[in-house]
């Protein structure tokens, strides 16, 4: 079975063949940075993350762009309310985003293009939009005309007249259609601006990613995603300009991950329910965070609760625990070999074929997540009950988990600071067993509490020490 994807274009499950061979262009949108970004953001941030990593697992070379809003309405009025430039904002909750993302094991995207710093781009596609008659200006505005476009609606299956009556439409007499939407705005006091041949202005929200995407991935991309609130009118809005302009079509596979709620209710500061991302990872570990969003099916909505959470950082100890006893087993359990390689390399082939298969079923993560935990079931009976260890079962059973953990991230395995951290908590452990053998127990109970500050446990077991971090 290979990789098969829910396409929202098509609304069908369909195999994902590339537009070049070996190689995916993939592009999610990313936040408008006038704030932190909250627990709903992180999803998509997360779920497309593990989406990019299987990609390059299934052997792809994947281009990722995952773009920053950085002149919209809301950041303007954040940025005169604090008396500082736009791209003061702009640039604090950048540097705020990479923060939190890197805390969450989210990858840093191919590129991370900003809207301000690609105005000739955006303003090109405009002229080419205007020049084929799909827009026109309006005392300095531009406008895209949906009239123009036949095929508009096609990603929300809903007609012209079908959309208008669903849509809460800004009222403005120079519009010829109520649902065209602006390309370019005219300058407003107070408003960053840009020279243009309609003006000094800004761009539209949803013409800055199609030109950004179409720079850096061609004028046709492999996948598109983003949050399922996004389909309409943003992600319409991108195919109508885009596909308007290059007459080819814009994505080939559209997909959008569902509402996270709180407590059973969509996420509203008016409800006071608002969760950053940050409030969040200083309540509960990063790894269960990411754990929990991926334990459902990324299409499907999901509640985020105490309860839920509580679960997942479970989930993540188990994970943590059974990694733990491995790596003590590996270093310091008698072994041997006796030929049983090939019945374990099936075992792990087996687990990891599973995985594949869940993963290949519309990026099924619920289903994958409970083949590790299948694994970790077996490796830990295994160390449990067999005296005398296979030095063949603990390679495989590590090279399985640092394979699986390199595409979903919840044990943070391929992070080589980790490693590093590693290192120095093992030479502190040796330090301290040297410690007690010399009757120094106020240093060895140092060691203990300095590395119990660090949220680093210690038993000490017939077969030596073994540590974890508390999650």
């Amino acid at each position: 079975m290979s990789l098969v994807l829910y396409n929202d274009l098509t609304r069908t499950k369909e195999p994902f063949v590339p537009l070049k061979e070996g190689h995916v262009g993939f592009y999610s949108c990313g936040p408008t940075v006038y704030d932190f970004f909250h627990i709903g953001n992180a999803r998509p941030f997360i779920v497309f993350d593990v989406l990019r990593r299987y990609l390059e697992y299934s052997g792809y070379k994947v281009t990722f762009v995952q773009n920053f809003t950085d002149i919209e309405d809301k950041m303007i009025n954040r940025a005169n309310q604090e008396g500082i430039t736009v791209k003061q904002l702009a640039d604090r909750f950048i540097e705020e985003y990479f923060k939190d993302a890197d805390a969450l094991g989210i990858r840093r995207a191919t590129h991370n293009p900003k809207a301000t710093e690609h105005i000739p781009e955006i303003i090109a596609l405009i002229e080419k939009l205007v020049e084929k008659g799909h827009a026109y200006a309006a005392d300095g505005d531009v406008f895209f005309d949906v009239g123009s476009f036949p095929s508009y609606g096609v990603l929300a299956k809903q007609s012209l007249e079908e959309l208008q009556s669903g849509a809460r439409v800004e009222i403005n007499e120079r519009k010829r259609h109520p649902l065209d939407f602006s390309l370019w705005k005219a300058k407003k006091e107070g408003e960053p601006s840009w020279p243009s041949p309609w003006g000094e202005g800004r761009p539209g929200w949803h013409i800055e990613c199609s030109a950004m995407s179409m720079k850096y991935l061609g004028e046709t991309l492999d996948i598109h995603s983003g949050g399922t609130d996004l389909t309409f009118p943003h992600h319409e809005n991108e195919v109508a300009q885009a596909e308007a302009a290059t007459g080819k079509p814009f994505v080939r596979y559209w997909i959008h991950n569902g509402y996270l709620l709180i407590d059973k209710e969509k996420m509203s500061k008016s409800l006071g329910n608002f969760l950053t991302a940050r409030a969040a990872l200083q309540k509960y570990p990063a790894k269960a965070i990411r754990l929990f969003m991926l334990s459902a099916h990324y299409r499907s909505p999901i509640n985020f609760s105490e309860e839920s959470l509580n679960q997942s950082l479970g989930a993540v100890e188990r994970l943590e625990n059974c990694w733990s006893d491995l790596e003590h087993a590996r270093k310091n359990r008698k072994t041997t070999s006796d030929g049983s390689r090939n019945e374990f390399e099936s075992l792990f082939k087996e687990f990891e074929d599973r995985f594949i298969t869940a993963m290949d079923d519309d990026f099924n993560t619920a289903a994958a997540l409970g083949v590790l935990f299948e694994a970790v079931k077996t490796v830990n009976t295994y160390l449990k009950e067999t005296q005398t260890l296979e030095e063949s079962f603990l390679e495989l059973a590590a090279e399985f988990f640092r394979k699986i953990d390199s595409v979903l991230g919840v044990l943070g395995l391929d992070a080589a600071a980790g490693e590093e951290d590693a290192a120095e908590i093992e030479a502190l452990i040796a330090e301290r067993n040297a410690a007690r053998k010399n009757k120094d127990f106020k240093r060895s109970d140092a060691i203990r509490d300095d590395l119990a500050a660090r949220g680093i446990l210690l038993e000490d077991t017939p077969d030596g020490t073994k540590w974890k971090k508390k999650a």
